[in-house]
């Protein structure tokens, strides 16, 4: 599988899966499906490093900022990820619970796709066609 195909599946997978997490609490497949997601999408960046780039119409402080919001989504990704699997493991000894974990991880998540979605629409840099498959861009 190419690393762009790997990326946009374990991406769209962890979303879903943070989604139904959240939704229905800890059930173990979903978790454990989680966990798998989001430990490819990061080993992918940390072995092969970022697959997106700021593109050439974000610039000033945003453009600087933005690899910086990438690494973010990536530690929220693989902490959120690390503390599913601690869960699983029965390892899981803070105070907090990790539907609220879920939550900030989703929460995140929102504000992530509102800027993608800001940069595909307001600047028109194609945002969204690098992390959608290539059978949905006809739509965006």
């Amino acid at each position: 599988m190419a690393r762009r195909r790997a990326t946009i599946l374990s991406h769209w997978a962890a979303f879903l899966l943070l989604i139904l997490l959240v939704a229905g609490g800890p059930i173990p497949a979903l978790a454990w499906a989680y966990v798998a997601a989001s430990a490819l999408m990061c080993a992918l960046a940390l072995v092969f490093g970022l697959l997106n780039g700021p593109g050439s119409k974000l610039d000033g402080a945003m453009r600087a900022l933005h690899p910086w919001q990438s690494r973010a989504m990536y530690l929220v990704l693989g902490l959120t990820g690390a503390a599913t699997l601690a869960h699983l493991l029965g390892r899981w000894t803070f105070d907090l619970r990790l539907e609220q974990v879920w939550f900030v991880a989703l929460s995140v998540s929102s504000l992530h796709a509102v800027f993608h979605l800001w940069r595909h629409t307001a600047l028109g840099d194609g945002a969204l066609r690098r992390i959608t498959p290539r059978a949905l861009h006809g739509i965006l």
